[in-house]
């Protein structure tokens, strides 16, 4: 048997997984506790942070190297505190008519006014120079005065008392001219009671009824020599106090059904000069029977015996909707009969007159007329006054 020597065998490289093995303990990663995490720097320049040792001197203070500071973390706003950027919503306060404000308001800025006149119109809003709208009678001085809300009128397009004069403010003064000429044309027949008693129509829904009763209101209360009374008779849907911004609350229907109630208790005087209001009341199943029976007429002539200057003017039904527009026809000494453009059919309106018939003064308004281009319309004409 011959001696062979076996050739060695030729070396083998090691594996990347061995060669880490031999740099790497991967044991010691779950020997090791775990890490705590360090709060980690609120500025960039920090690359790592250095763990503080346990238990061992404190370490001198490194020499200062001139490098920008390390900016310190800001605190943290507690949840209660305010943000000044941020504008609080400050609950609405109260109307005040420009010429009550005191000297050191005037001094700001007109975007620091309240929010209540936020919704007018710069237009609309009264300046320093009109002496109608800062007379003193706009502040009675009374404490059960009711604020009508400016705003919302203005929102709403309607006439805003103490606003300079508008389109629709001069097509309200032709209006109501018309009703002051049939009222003094009744007085003079002997009629003073019905002289004073407007009502304001319709045929039907949605034709701009109360929008009417309110604005003529508005416009007759800047007569000189006249007090306005708007009562809500439209016991189907009383909407007048609500176009004012006023609360609801005991009226006619409430004296109409309990005679120890004094009607006149339960008339809202408001801060628009010569204006009050009477609410609809709790409404009943017998709304209708209340306005025909007899009280009714004792009421009215309540209403106008504790003011001769007193105009009162009933805000009723659609004629053609409700039958209360009827039963008040026979009370009042004239109809305004609201008619609005291009919807109201000409049939319907010839059966709400037949059905006012009672009245024998009725008047008809156009409501939501189109005005084309070069057509009449009131605008601005005159001068400033200041």
């Amino acid at each position: 048997m011959s001696n062979s020597v076996k050739p060695p065998r030729p070396r083998r490289e090691p594996s990347l997984l061995e060669r880490a093995a031999n740099v790497y303990d991967f044991q010691a990663y779950v020997r090791a506790p775990a890490p705590v995490e360090e709060p980690r720097p609120a500025s960039v320049d920090q690359v790592a942070p250095v763990a503080e040792p346990v238990a061992a001197p404190e370490p001198a203070a490194p020499p200062p190297v001139a490098a920008a500071p390390v900016a310190q973390p800001e605190p943290v706003a507690p949840p209660e505190a305010v943000d000044p950027f941020v504008v609080p919503v400050m609950p609405e306060p109260a109307w005040t008519p420009p010429g009550l404000i005191e000297d050191d308001e005037h001094d700001a800025a007109p975007a620091e006014a309240g929010p209540a006149l936020a919704g007018i119109p710069a237009e609309f809003l009264a300046q320093p120079g009109d002496d109608d709208f800062l007379a003193s009678e706009y502040n009675p001085g009374f404490s059960d005065v009711a604020t009508v809300d400016r705003a919302l009128l203005a929102e709403n397009g309607m006439i805003v008392p103490g606003a300079p004069i508008g389109p629709l403010a001069e097509e309200f003064r032709l209006v109501k001219r018309q009703l002051i000429i049939t009222s003094q044309r009744l007085i003079e027949t002997g009629d003073a009671d019905k002289a004073r008693t407007v009502l304001i129509c319709s045929a039907r829904p949605q034709d701009g009824k109360t929008f009417c009763s309110v604005n003529l209101a508005l416009s007759l209360a800047a007569e000189r020599d006249t007090e306005v009374l708007l009562v809500d008779a439209d016991v189907a849907k009383p909407d007048v106090l609500a176009r004012l911004g006023l609360a609801e609350g005991p009226g006619l229907l409430d004296a109409l059904d309990d005679s120890n109630i004094d009607v006149e208790d339960l008339v809202i005087r408001t801060d628009v000069p010569h204006l009050s209001v009477l609410a609809c009341g709790t409404r009943k199943a017998s709304d209708t029977e209340l306005l025909a029976s007899a009280r009714t007429r004792t009421v009215l002539q309540r209403l106008l015996s504790a003011n001769p200057r007193r105009l009162v003017i009933f805000d009723s039904p659609p004629a053609l909707a409700a039958s209360p527009a009827s039963v008040l026809a026979m009370l009042a000494g004239q109809v305004m009969m609201v008619v609005r453009a291009d919807k109201t059919p000409e049939s319907e309106v010839t059966a709400a007159i037949n059905l006012l018939d009672a009245c024998e003064h009725i008047q008809l308004v156009l409501n939501s007329v189109a005005f084309v281009p070069g057509s009449r319309r009131f605008g601005y004409y005159g001068k400033d006054v200041g």
